[in-house]
């Protein structure tokens, strides 16, 4: 048990989570929530697939010299929105059923979103003109696009930093839930075993 507290990841296990519920509890709504928001942007994408016309925004409308989004990014939208609903149902059911292995996929998904974000937040920190750019890029017709182009500079990449941070560190904490969780239920199903196993010797 000593050796257990003392690890550097001790002080980051807990069995709660937001709202004072169990991690497995928060890591089962946290999967129904994605699986839920990738179900409806699937339906959106596959609306879009069977009736082009009336989501494909063209160079006209977007000043631009390409098309928003054609048939080949679209599917591979929707084979990554396919894929993304295979890996929340399956940290569900991993959390649900107690399959510790199960949860990992999505785990391995929410590092792999944080690091994305966090790359965002240095590009951003060390090339602040990229935002000025990309702003100019953005169509003629973008809301409030002409009164965030007026905000001063530095000013405009603090904000946007502090909105970063906060993300991250939402995301951080829902990444340490579902690795509690994991923690939680590769544990418990250790103890299990090895309470199947004393038990065994016992009898014999």
């Amino acid at each position: 048990a000593a050796e257990k507290l003392s690890s550097p990841w001790a002080r980051f296990y807990s069995h709660s989570c937001c709202l004072c519920c169990h991690v497995r509890t928060g890591t089962i709504i946290l999967g129904v929530w994605y699986l839920i928001i990738n179900s409806v942007v699937l339906l959106i994408l596959l609306s879009a697939l069977t009736d082009p016309d009336q989501y494909h925004l063209t160079s006209a409308e977007l000043g631009g010299e390409f098309e928003f989004m054609d048939d080949a990014n679209m599917c591979i939208a929707t084979a990554i929105s396919l894929l993304m609903i295979l890996i929340c149902a399956m940290a569900t059911y991993g959390a649900y059923k107690q399959h510790a292995a199960w949860i990992i996929p999505f785990f391995c998904y929410q590092i792999f979103d944080f690091a994305l974000n966090t790359l965002v937040a240095i590009s951003v920190l060390v090339y602040p003109s990229t935002i000025q750019d990309y702003l100019r890029q953005l169509p003629t017709n973008f809301p409030y696009k002409e009164e965030i182009m007026s905000v001063n500079p530095t000013c405009l990449v603090v904000i946007i930093l502090l909105f970063i941070s906060i993300i991250l560190a939402f995301k951080g904490y829902l990444i340490s839930c579902v690795w509690n969780c994991y923690r939680y239920i590769n544990g418990r199903n250790n103890s299990d075993v090895l309470v199947y196993i004393t038990t065994n010797d016992t009898a014999v």
